[in-house]
């Protein structure tokens, strides 16, 4: 017999869990030393080591590129990224390929009538501080099929199969565009009526308990944090200064109208790289670097292991600049290109990137709102915190993250080419889609689904 297509109780109780500050589980206040006695009940070790010491990995004979034996796992190529315009029309640079898609999965139970949400004290090796709250599923499809022959992934079996619970969330998304070549993690969120403990390194919180931790710098991982994107909450009211129709044709638009074309080339090739015994780096010293280290982690399926990282060079900023229209808060998004997408264009913050990287450039040259929000002073910012990119793959890569107020001087209802006026409840609609809302939005948009007030207005 035919259903409901959709359950509108879902954004109500997602809505309660926000609102809902301590839950049945662990209290907020004691997260911070919970995560500090999970740590210390385990022993973690992470040392920048020379490429000569991989074990298992090797630069390939005849292209140089960074490989494991198992040819599994993920690579580090070379890629020649072209786009129409910009300043920057044309570069080549190291690119991480990983074409494999992993599991980034939180259970959902309801206790006293409040759904929660299990949390996982995962040890990631480039985390500035190793332990972060991770969703309770977050393994790549050689993790989990057990290519390192390690332990199981526990709880997975609520993710995958037929006797798994049901289904709230679940979305191909894109990672890091710049830094991974169309990669994509699926993405979900499961309830269920099961009877489910907390092992040792796992905790019960609730979307307003995770929503004050993101107050705090490094403490939810970027992983638990695109998950939380897509927690189907709802869409918002019914204005916007786009309609929806218009948005996505916008969209449409800015993917149809420039060319983004991303090319596999050996990393031995790359030009403005070099590669020293200890990293490959840029010429000029930005961007970021591959380098390389060693791994204890007891808590982990494999306890000991080596692996290449990539190093951003700087801090990164990622903001959303914020207006209300009408009393209707918007953010103003970006139509961003990266040659790591799948399709050419997604929805980026109004600011992303590394403000180092940019330093040598003056007037029409540099990003568009950067000085502004670099500069905001503090009555302008609603919300400010610094978080860790993806640590399996990222050494102390950290971007502050911020929501700054504008006015129409600083940013005009009618904003630059490439940019647009989009609600809140708009992106939650777009982020149910695959490739539509990028990582850091979606890092964005996932302090707005777990705060109990809307932090744009």
């Amino acid at each position: 017999m035919p259903v409901p297509r959709t359950d509108a109780r879902t954004a109500e109780r997602l809505a309660l869990s926000a609102r809902t500050l301590q839950g049945r589980g662990l209290p907020t206040e004691e997260v911070a030393d919970w995560l500090a006695a999970r740590a210390a009940a385990n022993r973690f070790r992470v040392d920048p080591i020379p490429f000569a010491a991989l074990d298992g990995w090797s630069f390939a004979g005849a292209t140089g590129n960074l490989v494991h034996r198992s040819g599994r796992f993920f690579s580090v190529e070379g890629v020649h990224v072209t786009i129409g315009d910009g300043p920057l029309q044309e570069w080549q640079q190291p690119i991480i390929v990983q074409p494999e898609v992993g599991i980034l999965g939180i259970l959902a139970k309801e206790f006293d009538g409040v759904l929660h949400f299990l949390m996982q004290a995962k040890m990631e090796p480039g985390n500035r501080n190793l332990l972060q709250l991770s969703p309770t599923v977050q393994a790549t499809r050689s993790n989990y099929t057990k290519v390192h022959r390690g332990a199981g992934v526990k709880y997975l079996g609520h993710f995958l199969g037929e006797g798994r619970g049901r289904v709230l969330a679940d979305v191909l998304q894109s990672e890091h565009g710049s830094w991974f070549l169309r990669k994509s993690n699926r993405n979900m969120i499961v309830e269920t009526t099961e009877d489910v403990s907390a092992e040792d390194d796992f905790c019960w919180l609730t979307l307003g308990q995770i929503g004050a931790l993101l107050r705090r710098d490094n403490v939810v991982n970027m992983d638990a944090r695109t998950v939380l994107a897509c927690a189907p909450v709802g869409t918002g009211g019914s204005e916007a200064l786009l309609p929806d129709t218009g948005l996505v044709s916008w969209i449409t638009e800015e993917r149809s109208l420039h060319e983004v074309r991303a090319r596999r080339i050996p990393l031995e090739t790359v030009k403005e790289w070099r590669r020293g015994p200890d990293a490959i780096e840029h010429a000029e010293g930005r961007y970021f670097r591959v380098m390389a280290v060693a791994v204890q982690a007891e808590s982990r399926e494999v306890t000991r292991w080596t692996q290449p990282l990539l190093e951003p060079v700087g801090l990164g900023v990622t903001a959303f600049v914020t207006r209300s229209f009408g009393g209707v808060p918007h953010v103003l998004v970006h139509a961003r290109r990266e040659g790591g997408f799948l399709d050419r264009v997604e929805l980026a913050p109004t600011v992303q990137h590394t403000p180092g990287n940019y330093r040598h450039l003056t007037g029409a040259d540099r990003p568009p709102f950067l000085d502004l929000v670099a500069d905001a002073p503090p009555g302008r910012v609603l919300y400010e915190a610094v978080h860790s990119e993806e640590g399996g793959r990222f050494r102390h890569a950290e971007s502050r993250c911020l929501f700054v107020a504008a006015d129409e001087a600083e940013a005009p209802a009618q904003p630059p080419a490439g940019y647009a006026w989009v609600t809140p409840g708009q992106l939650n609609s777009l982020v149910r889609h695959g490739h539509y809302v990028n990582v850091q939005a979606r890092t964005l948009l996932a302090c707005l689904n777990t705060a109990a007030a809307a932090l744009t207005c």
